[in-house]
């Protein structure tokens, strides 16, 4: 039998990424914020799909609050990179308590 290897999360800035279909949720639901990316729409390039659209949310984890009692801070991005480097951002600056 072939031993199973732990598969590794994705990291961005210290910060584990996963994604789910057209979410990607950035940060650990341990920490008191994360950020929620979500793909509204895309477009395609050669033969991939690009992001053209992407709502970003700074999110609380508290599971107590109501989804709308979550929601931090809220914007819209024209690509994926953009949305990253905001999120990226606003994650450092609720972590760090600013």
């Amino acid at each position: 039998m072939a031993e199973a290897k732990k598969v590794q999360p994705l990291i961005y800035k210290n910060h584990p990424l996963r994604r789910i279909d057209n979410l990607i949720y950035y940060g650990s639901m341990a920490d008191k914020y994360i950020v929620m990316f979500q793909i509204l729409e895309t477009k395609k390039e050669q033969d991939m799909d690009v992001a053209t659209r992407v709502s970003v949310q700074l999110q609380l984890t508290d599971p107590n609050a109501k989804s709308r009692e979550r929601i931090v801070k809220k914007s819209e991005k024209d690509s994926l990179y953009a949305a990253m480097d905001v999120g990226s951002i606003w994650l450092e600056r609720a972590l760090a308590g600013k």
